[in-house]
């Protein structure tokens, strides 16, 4: 079970969402938007807080049942020209990859967007993230598109989930 809280990145929990971001070198060094090898503490939670603080974006921890941040997502509450809303990115704790956690946070994700009454999440998935690519098909997203992102034009596949809103 996983439970999902906005994050305060502050205290512990930023240390365990900095902790997080260091366990995917291999994630940075697809996206590009941090050096693994050199990026430090402060340029990590700059990038954290800047997202999170984004007009229209939140930032969600993802607990397991004893309270361990296993993982976070990045959200787009309500694109600004489709509607809908997008998990701009999840990452899981490296060292507990394989264990359902990724597929818990989305799962919460998609109950919590259900319950407001979205008929269907989005996200993008870089065409360089070939990792990410089974992951998200196998959770019933489906392609939709291949564009640019809006953040620095890399190829990307949009994908969308249709959710049974109620």
């Amino acid at each position: 079970m996983i439970t999902l809280t906005p994050a305060r990145l502050a205290g512990a929990e930023l240390d365990d969402l900095v902790r997080i971001c260091r366990s995917q070198p291999d994630y940075w060094r697809v996206s590009g938007d941090l050096d693994p090898a050199t990026a430090s503490r402060a340029d990590i939670e700059v990038m954290l807080r800047e997202d999170a603080e984004a007009e229209g974006c939140q930032t969600v921890v993802g607990r397991d049942a004893d309270g361990r941040v296993v993982g976070f997502a990045q959200l787009l509450l309500r694109h600004p020209v489709d509607g809908c809303p997008w998990i701009g990115l999840l990452l899981v704790d490296g060292e507990l990859s394989g264990r359902g956690h990724g597929r818990a946070i989305v799962a919460a994700l998609e109950e919590r967007f259900r319950n407001e009454g979205v008929t269907a999440v989005r996200l993008g998935v870089l065409v360089a993230n070939t990792a990410a690519q089974p992951f998200w098909a196998a959770l019933g997203y489906r392609r939709i598109d291949l564009r640019p992102d809006r953040a620095k034009g890399r190829p990307t596949l949009v994908l969308e989930k249709t959710t049974a809103a109620g």
